[in-house]
């Protein structure tokens, strides 16, 4: 979603031992924090059996994610830094949220979880080709500032599309198969072999339909995607084990689609 511009090397030792000091720390908690949200729809889902409040967050990290996606963040692991579109810690939980909604309704509806979704987000697309059409008044000055944010990339919005589909696509498949097969046992197994597969798909395909060809370095946008989404994957499988406890007993069946 974005190319790496070497930031940490315009930065003397110290800011770099600075940032190695406090932004793992903080990236943990970030993604923490994002996932939180999550119980907020399964606490919703136990309380009216619905899915409406986990839809509701699908759609709104999924579109967010296009948004903050124009930034490019650094994320120091302390033992090494990436380079990474700022989406990808929001992004990457839309996959737990997949996951819940698969767990208590089943794979039918997070198919049509992704469909509505995938609406919303060309309608924004062409929502916002709207707005930064329309003429700019004479007193605001921002026209140059809204391009840079909200413009519209074709090749780059429709390569977005294709993978989003993809890859949401296969992660509820991949958790339906693998909760099948273990009879709805082993929680983490299905969680994190659904979704690391998932961002890998996401990541390889959309970084390659999007830039092959240009002249744009392809492996280093795909590895600090790969570090960052896999983090999120992993930090995700206690918060699928939580959320797996405040759905309830009242699930989808394991062999029920």
């Amino acid at each position: 979603m974005g190319r790496p511009f070497g930031i940490l090397n315009r930065l003397d030792d110290s800011e770099r031992c600075l940032i190695r000091r406090t932004f793992m720390p903080n990236t943990l908690l970030i993604i923490v924090g994002i996932s939180a949200f999550s119980l907020i729809g399964s606490w919703y889902a136990r309380k009216f059996e619905r899915a409406d409040a986990l839809v509701g967050l699908y759609v709104i990290f999924a579109g967010l994610s296009q948004i903050m996606a124009s930034k490019i963040a650094v994320f120091d692991l302390g033992f090494r830094t990436f380079e990474a579109p700022a989406a990808v810690l929001v992004f990457a939980v839309t996959f737990l949220l997949t996951d819940i909604v698969n767990e208590k309704f089943g794979q039918r509806q997070v198919h049509e979880m992704i469909l509505i979704t995938f609406v919303t987000q060309v309608a924004m697309v062409i929502f916002l080709w709207i707005g930064g059409r329309l003429p700019a008044a004479s007193f605001w000055p921002h026209q140059a500032a809204w391009d840079a944010l909200f413009g519209v990339v074709p090749r780059i919005t429709v390569a977005s599309w294709i993978t989003f589909l993809v890859s949401e696509n296969l992660d509820a498949w991949l958790f339906s198969v693998l909760r099948r097969r273990t009879g709805g046992r082993h929680i983490w197994l299905r969680s994190l072999f659904s979704t690391i597969p998932s961002l890998t798909v996401d990541t390889v395909l959309f970084v390659t339909l999007a830039f092959a060809g240009t002249t744009i370095p392809l492996w280093p946008i795909m590895l600090g995607q790969f570090v960052t989404k896999y983090l999120v994957g992993i930090v995700d499988v206690p918060f699928m084990y939580l959320n797996r406890a405040v759905l309830g007993r009242r699930l989808a069946s394991a062999d029920g689609l």
